[in-house]
């Protein structure tokens, strides 16, 4: 079963990476060996990944299954043995993508071999497992000094030399708390980004807006643009560049007009304020479960996500809503991730780090497999922390030595919740803000945060104004 969930994982991951990577990559012989090596290297990293964020719903599910028909014969392959397993098996994976195959990768395709040596594959592999060898010892010194000025004890000191039971689980703790914490400052972020992107997919209602005149408007601009562009020289290659990227924006304005234009009147008027009342619901609970566990954390030891261990899979339900609070979790994980993976291309700092279609490098599809690996990795414990599921951390995930600090635990809940509000109350007045501001006359003073107040907008008769 394990081997089932993880082939069909893997497939869909190999098909996802394929759709991103640049073709241009294979071109010579041994290039490609390695290009190809590296490929299926992500790919099993991306499904461990995968694996990672579907455990806690799977579980979830499961153990409502299990409640629902107990006796029942065909799902006596679904047991407390398979959910425990599947849960070792993705803290084990999770470790050896991220210590070992990733850098692994990296460094294989970055690799040319040492001086005076062959080139080859073998040259590489020589230089990569030195370079492994390096790095392994590098972050062994860190996290020894680390944990000397945290933690300076005789007994922990002592416990970093068992390489299996104790280094590699404190490390990979060490690494979620950082997944947790790159998750605090993403998932807000995408909470409120999560509008943006819908309103761009879907098709807004049409109120007091005429289509007919802007589709005019905007072909008067790209017939403009083309004479512009006939009659330039091509000499200068820097207006010719300049035009073609102004026409490729009139064009992306008159598709998107034309679908607005033959969109049906239920899917304008009706999709799309479903749509963000559904969003805005799923947000309202999100904070307002993170307020409820804030309380727990306060009144009630055991609300820690450390706390005293459940009835285990199949004795009793997770929920105080049973079947519907399961499904509502579920639902609340998966919108978490999407918006955490949302808000992390979001940042300003990952912005050049969005994969683009059949134009990313290998490079860049280990960076963001790694990324999304640590992102995937810190999901459970993220909403186990925050109060969005009660289930009890299985395996390797429940044995963060973070978890059991009730400040860090407490401060992260707060956090979140009050930086979910801001973002939130930011989004949703930011339009208003900007009107108070045109209204006042300082606009032109540049006030707002919005960078499309600076561009060029048609108006109603077809001439150009400039904020």
């Amino acid at each position: 079963i394990c081997f089932l969930l993880f082939a069909i994982l893997y497939i869909v991951s190999y098909f996802i990476i394929t759709r991103y990577k640049r073709k241009a990559d294979e071109q010579e012989d041994e290039d490609a060996i390695v290009n190809r090596i590296s490929l299926f290297l992500s790919t099993f990293t991306l499904a461990v990944s995968a694996g990672a964020v579907l455990l806690l719903p799977f579980s979830i599910i499961s153990n409502e299954i299990l409640l629902s028909f107990p006796q029942n014969y065909y799902i006596q392959w679904l047991n407390g043995s398979l959910i425990h397993g599947l849960w070792n098996l993705a803290s084990l994976f999770s470790n050896l993508c991220l210590f070992v195959l990733m850098p692994f990768a990296f460094f294989f395709l970055e690799s040319e071999g040492f001086a005076g040596l062959k080139k080859g594959i073998r040259a590489r592999i020589l230089e990569t497992l030195v370079m492994l060898i390096l790095l392994a010892l590098l972050i062994l010194g860190i996290v020894w000094v680390a944990s000397a000025l945290i933690d300076n004890d005789a007994a922990s000191m002592e416990s970093l030399y068992d390489l299996w039971e104790f280094y590699l689980p404190y490390l990979y703790s060490c690494i979620s708390l950082m997944g947790c914490l790159l998750l605090l400052l993403c998932t807000p972020v995408g909470l409120s980004r999560m509008f943006t992107v819908m309103g761009q997919l879907l098709v807004k209602p049409t109120i007091l807006e005429d289509l007919d005149e802007q589709m005019y408007i905007i072909t008067l601009e790209e017939e403009a643009i083309q004479r512009k562009l006939n009659g330039v020289s091509s000499t200068v290659e820097y207006q010719t560049v300049e035009l073609e990227r102004e026409l490729e924006k009139v064009k992306s304005k008159k598709t998107n007009l034309e679908r607005r234009k033959k969109a049906s009147a239920w899917e304008r008027n009706l999709v799309y304020p479903a749509v963000m009342i559904l969003l805005l619901t799923e947000t309202s609970i999100s904070v307002l479960l993170v307020a409820l566990n804030i309380l727990y954390l306060l009144v009630d030891e055991t609300a820690m996500p450390k706390g005293s261990r459940g009835p285990g899979i199949g004795n009793a339900s997770l929920s105080t809503f049973g079947f519907v609070g399961a499904a509502l979790e579920i639902i609340l994980i998966f919108y978490l991730m999407v918006s955490s993976v949302v808000g992390f291309y979001s940042l300003r700092f990952f912005e050049n780090f969005t994969p683009r279609k059949d134009d990313t490098t290998m490079t860049k599809i280990i960076g963001n497999c790694v990324s999304i690996l640590v992102l995937s990795s810190a999901l459970p414990v993220m909403s186990r922390t925050l109060g969005i599921t009660r289930f009890d951390l299985l395996g390797d995930f429940g044995r963060f030595n973070w978890l059991g600090n009730f400040y860090i635990v407490l401060s992260y809940n707060l956090l979140f919740a009050i930086m979910t509000t801001l973002c939130l109350v930011r989004k949703f007045t930011s339009a208003v803000r900007e009107e108070l501001l045109k209204a006042l006359g300082l606009d032109k003073l540049h006030l707002s945060n919005n960078p499309r107040d600076s561009e060029t907008k048609p108006s109603a008769n077809g001439h150009q104004k400039t904020l």
